[in-house]
């Protein structure tokens, strides 16, 4: 690498002081010498051909090397009085004023000035161009800094030089063209861990994990200590899902330094969706011993006391995050938006731990603007807000249960809950399984089952302070109670149920599948189902508003087989030029030849790289009504038929309830009607509901291209994208290899009775299920 990158520094603090003055006269001997050395063998820019001169420049030049700027600067002034235009003490200068400090722009403009000199003198010489861009770029220059370099490359290509380009255009979040000059580098020098490391970041950054995780190894390969290569494929393992991957490799990072900030920071993340909070809140303590300032880890820190019953700890550090105040002009870290809604909500949930779950409703409960802004991630700007009251002592901290502190049948409850909330695991890239999601939506199943059963034989159930017949948002509502208190992080809140100002707007569930170069893995199954669907609209579109034209559209149409190939065909038409939304239609069961909105898919972008492509679900309280309504018919022809099924069992019977379960969760799926984890509360009332029929889901939903007729399978996506019901059913039922329901579930203990509270729920979840793979659990 470049000289003028590494001098050495010196701790001497250049301002004119004695300690310098003396350090100064005490090392001229050894500055004489060195520079001596280097005068003679030419070792610095832009030498010339008189001896003399080159010494007194060599002697500036070693000053730089020691880090006494200021001398060297006054000692290359004095050589430009008599030569103004001698290029080496320009350049020297330039460097010197540099190597000052660019956080005074006074220097910086210096620098820039007296480089600017050198390049009109001297335009071919590459480390000019280099340097340059060495201070343009820390001063958020970076396009000026780009030019530079692609000029020294220009010039003169090499390893370095494309290693530096590319780290800048990684900067600036072009990953792909950051990619191909690492490429380059690489090609020149192969040896190179930072720029191979680098180069599977930028895969990384757009979502191309397996081509990132390649290029880490790779990176390991060349340098086998390398601890960020480590700490990087441990986070891509974890994006993939693959946890026991991700963990062996932060464990090797933290091998080679324990106290790696970063490496545990994202240890702990792992480790808290993962679902192991106890161990998540070690690495998080350990990154706090270490930086005691970490957002991060103080945020999860206090979120990880939380979500296991430890207020008073968890508020504690949930106070130190609110503390820390941006700097005026100063962006809001993610933790500091966030933290207030989690203090807020954390004393709701301490103040209810032992009120009976039956007697009150977060939804209702909680202040309108509070919910609007903490779905929607806003700052905490709500007017005339009352906060929670703070902890009451008499209300205690949740204890850790042990798991033999359950009866026997409880043992057996949870084991089973374990065993269903597995089933509902995505097998798909981006998916990491977390076990407390697991236990709790598996017990969510169980609750639902028994509430559908007893409905089904007339009783009557208690929700929100009454004793009625159970609704179909109850049905839901068991399962958003065990999804909320799973993780506390997440605003899980019903739509229809906000301020009606912010209704009346809409609420958007948003999901982006490709934004600029970042591809989302996780929906990369249904990029081709979803082009399928833009080409039909397409055509439809041309023919009703450009009917001469339909025939080159239909052609271009043909060679469209990847999202970007649409940019063309978007310009057929001034409206469509900029980009254009298409809405996909849900039938109707209720009224024949009625549609309903979707969602919407949009396009915007000009070129490769440059593109959006996102659907996303606007509830608005009109399309929410018409939902509700298909919903509402479907729930009371659920009900009749399930009073039918539990007096005679028939086959014809039960599979006429399987359908209507599927058909009314995918209206569900199609309305999103919650702000957040709609798709596996729709999933556990789909198999506590069918569990209820007499049927149990055995298959796991579909994972990866084993064939071409098994794609992996998201359920929610595969609703949305099902032309109608009957479709969604019929792919449903291909998967689920539905089969009659084990005897043994009849036997389990009723689920609301056995954890009636939050506290008894915040325990269960923080139960060690170990056990559970010793025992024989009932489900064969």
């Amino acid at each position: 690498d470049s000289s003028f990158l590494h001098f050495h520094e010196s701790d001497c603090d250049i301002g004119g002081s004695s300690s310098c003055e003396s350090m100064l006269s005490l090392n001229t001997e050894k500055i004489l010498s060195q520079a001596k050395l280097l005068a003679e063998q030419k070792r610095f820019p832009f030498a010339t051909d008189n001896d003399n001169t080159n010494e007194e420049l060599a002697i500036a030049y070693v000053l730089i090397g020691n880090g006494l700027y200021d001398e060297a600067i006054r000692h290359f002034s004095t050589m430009l009085q008599e030569e103004p235009e001698l290029v080496s003490a320009i350049y020297g200068r330039g460097i010197a004023y540099g190597k000052k400090g660019l956080h005074d722009m006074k220097n910086a403009e210096l620098a820039l000035f007296e480089l600017s000199r050198v390049i009109s003198l001297e335009p071919d010489h590459p480390e000019v161009f280099e340097q340059r861009a060495e201070i343009l770029s820390p001063l958020g220059r970076i396009s000026e800094a780009l030019s530079d370099l692609t000029k020294a490359i220009q010039l003169q290509p090499s390893a370095r030089l494309y290693r530096h380009r590319g780290t800048l255009y990684f900067i600036s979040e072009d990953y792909a063209t950051a990619h191909e000059d690492f490429q380059h580098s690489l090609e020149l020098n192969k040896n190179q861990p930072i720029a191979m490391l680098y180069k599977g970041l930028t895969f990384f950054h757009r979502g191309l994990l397996k081509e990132a995780i390649e290029s880490f190894k790779e990176a390991l390969k060349q340098k086998a200590d390398f601890i960020d290569a480590y700490k990087s494929l441990g986070q891509a393992y974890r994006e993939l899902g693959n946890f026991d991957a991700a963990t062996e490799s932060f464990q090797k990072a933290l091998l080679l330094n324990q106290n790696h900030v970063q490496t545990l920071q994202l240890k702990g993340m792992m480790l808290y969706h993962h679902g192991s909070l106890d161990e998540a809140l070690k690495n998080f303590k350990r990154c706090l011993q270490l930086e005691p300032y970490n957002e991060v880890c103080q945020y999860m820190k206090g979120l990880s006391h939380v979500a296991m019953g430890q207020f008073y700890e968890g508020i504690k550090a949930q106070t130190k995050v609110m503390l820390n105040d941006p700097l005026p002009g100063q962006k809001a870290s993610p933790e500091y938006l966030k933290v207030k809604y989690l203090r807020e909500y954390s004393r709701y949930l301490h103040a209810h731990l032992d009120t009976p779950l039956t007697e009150y409703n977060t939804d209702i409960d909680l202040p309108g603007n509070f919910k609007d802004h903490w779905a929607k991630n806003l700052p905490f700007l709500i007017e005339n807000y009352e906060e929670q009251p703070g902890l009451q002592p008499h209300i205690k901290d949740v204890l850790f249960q042990n798991f033999e502190s359950y009866k026997p049948d409880v043992q057996e409850l949870i084991c089973v809950a374990d065993h269903l909330g597995s089933m509902m695991q995505y097998e798909t890239p981006g998916f990491l399984p977390n076990k407390r999601i697991h236990r709790a939506m598996g017990l969510a199943t169980l609750e639902v089952m028994q509430a559908v059963q007893r409905t089904w034989a007339n009783s009557k159930v208690r929700m929100n302070g009454k004793t009625r017949l159970m609704q179909w948002r109850d049905m839901f509502d068991i399962a958003v109670k065990w999804r909320r208190i799973a993780d506390p992080d997440q605003p899980v809140l019903w739509l229809d149920q906000m301020p009606a100002r912010s209704l009346s707007r809409g609420f958007n569930n948003h999901i982006n599948l490709i934004r600029g170069q970042v591809i989302n893995m996780r929906y990369l199954e249904y990029f081709e189902k979803i082009l399928h669907f833009i080409k039909d609209r397409i055509l439809v579109y041309h023919g009703a508003n450009n009917p001469k034209g339909l025939l080159e559209v239909r052609e271009a149409l043909e060679k469209v087989h990847k999202v970007e190939d649409l940019l063309p065909i978007m310009k057929f038409n001034s409206k469509t030029r900029d980009g254009f939304t298409v809405n996909t239609k849900v039938p109707s069961l209720k009224d024949q030849g009625k549609e309903y909105d979707g969602f919407t898919i949009t396009i915007t972008g000009d070129k490769v790289g440059n593109i959006l492509f996102s659907v996303e679900t606007q509830t608005t309280e009109e399309r929410t009504q018409l939902y509700h309504a298909e919903i509402d018919a479907l729930y009371k022809d659920l009900t009749a038929k399930g009073k039918i099924l539990i007096l005679s069992a028939e086959l014809g019977e039960v599979d006429a309830v399987c359908n209507l379960i599927l058909s009314l969760v995918y209206y569900f799926y199609n309305l999103m009607p919650l702000s957040r984890g709609s798709s596996v509360i729709a999933y556990s009332v789909i198999m506590g509901a069918l569990m209820a029929s007499g049927k149990e889901v055995s298959g796991k939903i579909p994972k990866g291209k084993a064939s071409i007729k098994k794609p992996s399978s998201l359920v929610d996506f595969e609703a949305m994208t099902a032309p109608g019901s009957e479709a969604f059913s019929k792919i449903a039922r291909s998967w689920m290899n539905l089969k009659s329901i084990s005897p043994s579930y009849k036997s389990l203990p009723s689920v609301s009775e056995t954890f009636p509270t939050l506290r008894t729920m915040i325990e269960v979840l923080n139960t060690d299920s170990s056990h559970c793979l010793k025992k024989t659990i009932v489900v064969v």
